[in-house]
């Protein structure tokens, strides 16, 4: 079941939730002790290149159509679900808020680079 089928079920998807979700995935399978901060970072690492592979030889136009292609469009949203798995378990597993995270980089990012 996608969400596209379930339209209602997105609005029941928060972060939290996702992370518990993959959290009983995992013990029931025995996997937490393979769910190290090292094996996560580079399980996210290899996911984010398998997202790149995708695009690896695109022209920019071709990229930015690439969802025009169903076959296509799932790779991709497969590839980006497999990063945002890897990296919410990361966040999870280091305590680490990944909205509060990106909040407060963007509040840098804002100072560091301020508008033209």
């Amino acid at each position: 079941m996608t969400d596209q089928e379930h339209p209602e079920r997105q609005q029941d998807l928060d972060v939290a939730k996702l992370q518990r979700r993959l959290a009983e995935f995992a013990a029931a399978r025995n996997w937490q002790p393979f769910h190290t901060p090292k094996n996560l970072a580079a399980a996210l690492s290899v996911e984010a290149s398998e997202l790149v592979e995708i695009f690896q030889w695109l022209t920019p136009e071709e990229s930015a159509r690439v969802m025009d292609d169903p076959d296509t469009a799932h790779r991709v949203t497969d590839e980006v679900a497999d990063v945002l798995a890897y990296l919410l378990q990361l966040c999870e597993v280091l305590g680490i808020d990944a909205l509060a995270a990106l909040d407060a980089k963007i509040d840098r990012n804002e100072r560091r680079f301020p508008p033209k």
